[in-house]
């Protein structure tokens, strides 16, 4: 069976593993993350810094997922590297270092889009997360609704026309005084809040929405930002309404992404949600929405943590789907800040 070493630096993390398997039958062996804490100084990432961190990172990662995984170099079949999209400094760090391990040792390498490992992702910890599905996948930087057929077949049906979710869960923890990342900090606040004091209006849901409308699958957050900071300004005592708030939006955002992921599972049919991307970490995504999926009789399944963030081990995965298709780059690869996922066909 093909043993695949995975290479993620598409952001702030430094990633390497490896995995061997056949078709859906896969094997994860190993999975190393390096996170890069600094950033939480700048309230965001710095790419200059991003990039420098990979740079002194990645040999020692590589090494230690090869040795975890009980590997030699040699013994590698492909090299699965991230090369789109993410911050162009991050991902030549990882493609090159890629490249010149292919170029040394005579491995194969395979190109990977970020978004298609994420949507391998769940899959490692599922066996039934596997097409057809629907998907949502959450994050930082994306948020994109799904129909995936196949492996390679993928309608893109929806997407978000600003911020995506997980930044703006960021923002909203900048209003309101939280750490960077801000997205569990904004959680586990809203725990503690009062539901019934800021009802925030679920951005582009409307009870006259119907299959065909341009934005039926689409979303949009920078709305209800507004309407978080306009609360943040009104409040005369932001300590006491600060969970309340915190609360309030993740109320609205979940009830959005939860809406339009339904309507997608109804339209097209399908008993599998699969959740991807950093924000499937949030656990009241997760609950409401596989609760509202039972009663058209679908089921959710959703990553953990350390595969829901970036990593290799969904990198490796889809780069064992491509490299068993025949798909392998030549040593003019290159890195893309911004690329349309592979495999899209027509909504």
């Amino acid at each position: 069976m093909p043993l695949i070493l995975g290479i993620e630096t598409s952001c702030d993390e430094t990633s390497a593993a490896v995995i061997d398997g056949t078709g859906d039958n896969v094997e994860q062996r190993s999975l190393v993350i390096l996170s890069q804490d600094i950033h939480r100084v700048f309230g965001g990432v710095v790419p200059e810094i991003a990039s420098r961190a990979h740079l002194t990172s990645i040999v020692p990662v590589v090494e230690r997922a090869l040795n975890e995984g009980g590997v030699k170099l040699e013994d590698i079949d492909a090299i699965a590297v991230t090369s789109a999209p993410g911050l162009v400094g991050a991902l030549l760090v990882g493609v090159c270092y890629a490249k010149s391990l292919g170029f040394a040792k005579g491995i194969r390498v395979v190109p990977v889009h970020h978004m298609e490992g994420h949507l391998f992702a769940t899959s490692l910890e599922h066996e039934s997360a596997v097409p057809p599905f629907t998907t949502l996948l959450v994050s930082g930087g994306h948020t994109m609704l799904l129909d995936v057929e196949a492996w390679g077949r993928y309608r893109l049906l929806g997407a978000t026309r600003d911020d995506a979710a997980g930044e703006a869960f960021d923002k909203v923890a900048k209003m309101l005084g939280l750490p960077y990342p801000g997205g569990r900090h904004v959680e586990s606040l809203a725990r503690e809040g009062d539901p019934t004091r800021f009802r925030f209006k679920p951005p582009m849901v409307r009870r006259s929405d119907a299959p065909g409308d341009d934005d039926y699958y689409a979303f949009s957050f920078s709305g209800l930002k507004t309407a978080v900071l306009n609360a943040v300004r009104g409040s005369s005592d932001i300590d006491v309404d600060r969970s309340a708030i915190a609360r309030g939006f993740q109320d609205a955002l979940v009830a959005s992404l939860v809406e339009k992921t339904l309507r997608a599972a109804r339209e097209y049919s399908r008993t599998r949600i699969v959740l991807g991307g950093g924000v499937a970490c949030n656990t009241a995504l997760s609950s409401v929405l596989a609760e509202r999926a039972l009663q058209i009789g679908a089921n959710v399944f959703a990553p953990s943590p350390r595969l829901a963030t970036d990593n290799a081990a969904m990198i490796a995965r889809a780069g064992l789907f491509r490299h068993e298709r025949g798909e392998h780059a030549g040593f003019d690869l290159n890195a893309h800040a911004s690329q349309p996922i592979p495999g899209l066909i027509a909504a």
